[in-house]
């Protein structure tokens, strides 16, 4: 059934794959962004298929404004990346809690009951048992720690979604993301730092291995997610996903950051040397998803890192102008 979708962040990485993939499904699309972290670019090509409003998600008169005649809302906006937890804590909570109060009474003041949230695998950060499901505690550990900022606000994103969702709803579902990667994903994230790392060792220095230093000794283990199967992912959820419904969107397959970090240097011709350092506070060791929820739904992650990395690296190391850094 064809809807009419609003989509907040609907320029970031995940957001415009989102947009297109809803475009593709026949959906009509209207995007809310304020562009502070998303980038027209990344649907230029379908520029004149969907609406584009422009607006803060802690707006709330912008959201309803923006909400008007549509049907659906899937809520993607938020201040991610690692490097931004550490350095601008307070606007990462102010979007991610702000923006879900005005999009909850956004979807009520316009009669809006199918409302599917962005939350994030942050919320559980030394898991009990690897892979997780969804059962996991969500927790906290040090609230002093300026890392825990977005997952403190994507904790109060699933308690405002699922609390205020349980009436006035048909359906609210909630699901998260796990280490999602693709071209053009930002330059806040592990994959494109490592990739603009590696091309700028390359440059200065033309023959031998690469001196690579990490944070800590590189056995942290993450689960990459390609951004298509991401989306496959995100599109059972948006078909079928369950009232109150909570989705973990991932991949089994495990990596090291080492083992990461000679792959991006490997899409480049080159050979690293590992040099270890200290890992911030806050850090997890290992975080893989149990997705048997999702996959009982039909989702197959079909991306392997080894075939899904090499085309970022190539974006990454082809735009290198672009990194504002």
């Amino acid at each position: 059934m064809s809807r009419h979708y609003l989509v907040t962040g609907g320029t970031g990485f995940i957001g415009a794959a989102a947009v297109r993939r809803l475009l593709r499904d026949g959906h009509r699309v209207r995007v809310l962004d304020d562009n502070s972290r998303g980038h027209p670019r990344r649907l230029a090509d379908v520029a004149s298929d969907f609406e584009m409003v422009a607006g803060d998600v802690r707006d709330a008169s912008s959201v309803a404004r923006a909400m008007r005649g549509c049907d659906a809302v899937l809520h993607l906006a938020a201040v991610n990346g690692t490097e931004f937890f550490y350095t601008q804590p307070e606007r990462v909570l102010d979007v991610g809690v702000r923006g879900m109060l005005a999009v909850i009474d956004a979807c009520r003041a316009n009669g809006i009951g199918d409302l599917v949230v962005a939350s994030s695998s942050e919320v559980y950060q030394t898991p009990p048992v690897v892979p997780t499901d969804e059962r996991a505690p969500m927790s906290i550990p040090d609230p002093t720690n300026p890392r825990y900022s977005y997952a403190g606000s994507k904790i109060l994103t699933e308690l405002v979604a699922f609390n205020y969702g349980r009436s006035g709803f048909g359906r609210v579902a909630v699901f998260r993301p796990h280490n999602v990667y693709g071209p053009d994903m930002g330059w806040e994230h592990v994959v494109p730092q490592f990739a603009l790392r590696a091309k700028r060792l390359a440059d200065a220095q033309p023959s031998g291995a690469l001196r690579f230093a990490l944070q800590g000794d590189g056995s942290q283990r993450r689960a990459f997610n390609h951004i298509d199967d991401f989306i496959d992912g995100l599109s059972i959820v948006l078909a079928k996903g369950a009232h109150l419904g909570l989705y973990h969107i991932g991949t089994p397959e495990e990596t090291t950051m080492a083992e990461l970090a000679r792959l991006v240097a490997q899409r480049l011709g080159r050979t690293i040397e590992i040099e270890s350092g200290p890992e911030p506070a806050g850090s997890t060791q290992r975080r893989c998803p149990d997705i048997s929820r999702l996959a009982a739904l039909g989702y197959v992650p079909k991306t392997k890192l080894a075939d899904g990395l090499g085309p970022v690296v190539d974006w990454y190391a082809a735009n290198a102008s672009l990194s504002p850094n």
